[in-house]
């Protein structure tokens, strides 16, 4: 069996986001829906959203991740993720891409999510 190749050096752990696309601050807000049910915080703003991709054919990926691989939500919230986007006007099509590497950590908080949960 042959090892998958490691990334280059320099390479991102985390995906760029097409931040350019015109449904991309839409697919934010549809993100921002979305909570854990134990985190007063949504899921965008709790930096659980690594990558918003969107293609030509406005086809999404969307890679995210969980606060702990024992969230007990681990297997419903891709899904209420991928309902959120898939409601954004123009949107053809959703994947939602559940990751643990890089793992989630409390930095990946927004200013204003670590403002509520008292971190600031």
């Amino acid at each position: 069996m042959t090892e998958a190749p490691k990334p280059l050096e320099g390479t991102p752990l985390i995906a760029p986001s097409s931040t350019d696309h015109s449904l991309y601050d839409m697919l934010v807000e549809a993100c921002r829906t979305v909570y854990d049910p134990e985190i007063p915080v949504n899921i965008y703003d709790l930096g659980l959203i690594y990558t918003i991709e969107i293609n030509e054919q406005n086809e999404v990926c969307i890679i995210m991740s969980l606060t702990a691989p024992g969230c007990p939500v681990a297997g419903e919230m891709p899904g209420w993720v991928m309902e959120a986007a898939e409601l954004v006007a123009g949107v053809k099509q959703v994947h939602v891409n559940l990751v643990w590497e890089p793992p989630w950590g409390m930095d990946m908080m927004s200013d204003e999510a670590r403002l509520e949960l008292g971190f600031m």
